[in-house]
C-alpha cells in the first residue's frame, strides 16, 4: 500500500505544471545536474565537480535502514532534471524500479553510472561496494570522464580535481595494508557481509557467512548458523564482532549482546557515509575501530 501511495504522489507531482522560473533555478540550471543513489558517491562527484555540478544525494541518513527506502515525489523530481544518475547497482537501489515508467519516457536524455559495471561485479554478488578498494577511483575516473565530456571548458579544473581525489585515498590502502601486514589470517565475524570486501582486503578469515547473508536479506537465519555463530562468540574463536549499526534486528541485537558479555570486541560500522564526514575521514575511522579492537580492546 505504501509503495502505491508513494508512486500516486510521484504521478501527480511530475505531471504538475511549473509556475515560475526563480533567478535561483536559472543559476542551478547552470550546472550539471547529478542524482547520487548514495551519499559518499555523491560526495566524490561534488568533490570532482566543485562548482561546477549540483548533487542530490538520496541515501544519506545513517540511522536509517537503507533496505527499507522508498521512492518519494522530491525523488522523481530530481530524477527527472537528472544529466548524471550514478548509483551502486547490485539491485541495492530498489528505489530505481518505483519511479514511473512514464517519467522515464518522458525525461530528457541523461547518463547512467552503474558502479557495480565498473568493478565487475553483478546481481547476486555482495552489494556493498564502497568498502572494496579498487571501487572509489573506478568511480573517480568514470565521473571525470562524464564531466570533461560534459564540460569541455573546465577540463584542466576536472583533471587537478581527480587527482587530489585520488591521492586523499592512500591513507586508507596505507591502513589497509598496516592491518594485513600484521592481522592477516585473524578469525573474525560479522552481523552483516556490508564490510566483506574490506575484511576480505585486510586479508582476515570471516566466519558465519550464511548468518550474515541471512540479516541483509532479511531472512530468518536456521538453527544451526545461529547456534554456530553463538559458539563463536562464546568460546572467542573469533577475535572481533563487526556490527552493521544501521540495519539491526533482534538475532543480530543478540549477537551483539552476547559478544558484550563473552568480552569480544565489537566494531561498529554503517552503510551510509555520516553527517560531516568525508569518504576518507568515514573509512579511517572504522579501520582505526577495528585495529584497536584486533589489539583486544573491548568496545
Amino acid at each position: 500500500m505504501k509503495r502505491l501511495i508513494a508512486t500516486a504522489l510521484v504521478l501527480i507531482v511530475f505531471y504538475m505544471p511549473l509556475i515560475a522560473v526563480t533567478p535561483a533555478c536559472v543559476r542551478r540550471s547552470q550546472t550539471i545536474q547529478v542524482i547520487a543513489g548514495e551519499n559518499f558517491y555523491g560526495e566524490l562527484v561534488q568533490t570532482l565537480g566543485g562548482p561546477h555540478v549540483s548533487v542530490t544525494s538520496i541515501l544519506s541518513n545513517p540511522n536509517q535502514d537503507p533496505h527499507l527506502f522508498e521512492a518519494s515525489p522530491k525523488i522523481a523530481r530530481a530524477h527527472a532534471s537528472a544529466q548524471l544518475l550514478i548509483y551502486n547497482g547490485t539491485n541495492y537501489n530498489p528505489w530505481l524500479s518505483q519511479l514511473p515508467t512514464s517519467l522515464r519516457e518522458h525525461r530528457k536524455p541523461y547518463t547512467e553510472i552503474i558502479v557495480a559495471d565498473l568493478v565487475g561485479k553483478k546481481q547476486g554478488d555482495n552489494p556493498h561496494l564502497w568498502y572494496l578498494p579498487e571501487t572509489m577511483p573506478a568511480v573517480a575516473r568514470a565521473v571525470s570522464t562524464f564531466l570533461i565530456q560534459k564540460d569541455p571548458a573546465h577540463k584542466t579544473d576536472y583533471a587537478i580535481r581527480l587527482t587530489r581525489f585520488i591521492d586523499s585515498l592512500k591513507p586508507i590502502n596505507q591502513k589497509i595494508a598496516v592491518l594485513k601486514q600484521y592481522y592477516q589470517g585473524t578469525p573474525v565475524t560479522a552481523t552483516e557481509p556490508v564490510f566483506s570486501y574490506m575484511a576480505e582486503a585486510i586479508g582476515l578469515t570471516m566466519h558465519n557467512k550464511r548468518f550474515q547473508l541471512s540479516a541483509m536479506n532479511e531472512t530468518e537465519p536456521s538453527a544451526a548458523d545461529v547456534a554456530a555463530f553463538e559458539q563463536d562468540l562464546r568460546t572467542r574463536r573469533v577475535k572481533v564482532l563487526i556490527y552493521n549499526s544501521q540495519a539491526s534486528n533482534m538475532s543480530t541485537q543478540r549477537m551483539l549482546e552476547i559478544a558484550q558479555q563473552s568480552h569480544v570486541p565489537t566494531v561498529h560500522i554503517t552503510e551510509t557515509e555520516p553527517d560531516g564526514k568525508t569518504y576518507c575521514q568515514w573509512m579511517l575511522e572504522q579501520l582505526n575501530s577495528l585495529q584497536k579492537a584486533l589489539e583486544g580492546q573491548v568496545k
